[in-house]
């Protein structure tokens, strides 16, 4: 038993759906500890949910000690429900700290894809995907330039809900578009001189879940405008994520505070840079 610390994640990333995400600065770490029963405490974000057998890291430690007997503590800087990937970081700390071989196989096992679980154990940007029953990982360039913005609204948009408003099937140019524009993104991340903003464009996921966050259009543009490289959604929403340099990051986050109150949007503004670390154990 030990305590193990991830970092959020920010996945898709426009075109990349259900394939990229880059881990973020910000954290959840959990102890997990021998005990005469079940005890699970929460501090930070998620605090207030219900936190008996059926909590998610509960659910993971069992799982993976094949008993109860454990006390758990979580601590959480990553909004619930708002995707930032607190799920799958979560779950991959949760697996760490109870002393799975494999943490990143439990995470993404427990999220239904990899993405998001492979961000957070790994660090960076990533590509990952199911492969024969198991996550497969590649670690993309990312410029050290690049620094990220995230507009973060006090409304929870469950995954489930997002991905209720996607069709079933796309057309084959869509699926095409995708694939070119996912091209021109993992460029410019890995040389931000040659990001455009058009490389954050999808037909996939982002204008079938603007009805959810009608804002989110209108949002996305002025954060560009403001001097982000490019915008898009942040995993299934609501948060958004403005793709920066280190010198334009702080006039994009005066705007998009300012973008908030003009909308009468509820919510905050995070500066975060990219977390290159990923899973620490102690």
């Amino acid at each position: 038993m030990a305590r193990a610390r991830v970092p959020a994640s920010s996945a898709n990333l426009g075109p990349g759906f259900d394939t990229l995400a880059v881990a973020l600065s910000l954290y959840v770490e959990v102890e997990v500890a021998e005990a005469d029963e079940l005890c699970v405490r929460s501090h930070g974000e998620g605090a207030d949910l219900p936190a008996g057998p059926q909590h998610l890291a509960a659910r993971v430690a069992r799982a993976v000690t094949g008993h109860d007997h454990l006390a758990i503590t979580v601590r959480s800087d990553i909004p619930v429900g708002r995707g930032l990937g607190s799920s799958a970081a979560l779950a991959a700390a949760t697996a760490a700290a109870a002393g799975a071989a494999d943490p990143l196989a439990v995470a993404a096992a427990t999220d239904g894809h990899a993405e998001n679980a492979a961000a957070s154990v790994v660090g960076g940007l990533v590509s990952a995907s199911i492969v024969s029953g198991r996550p497969v990982v590649t670690p993309m360039p990312l410029d050290e330039a690049i620094t990220f913005v995230v507009l973060v609204p006090h409304r929870p948009l469950p995954t489930a809900e997002a991905r209720a408003a996607l069709p079933a099937e796309v057309p084959h140019r869509d699926a095409a578009f995708n694939l070119g524009r996912m091209g021109l993104l993992l460029g410019g991340l890995a040389d931000h001189r040659r990001l455009v903003a058009d490389a954050t464009q999808d037909r996939l996921h982002q204008m079938q879940r603007a009805p959810l966050f009608p804002e989110s259009p209108g949002l996305m543009a002025g954060l560009v405008e403001a001097g982000a490289l490019a915008s898009c959604w942040s995993g299934a929403g609501p948060s958004l994520l403005a793709v920066c340099t280190s010198a334009t990051a702080g006039a994009v986050a005066e705007a998009g505070a300012r973008l908030l109150a003009d909308r009468s949007v509820d919510g905050r503004v995070l500066r975060l840079e990219p977390d290159r670390r990923g899973l620490v154990v102690d």
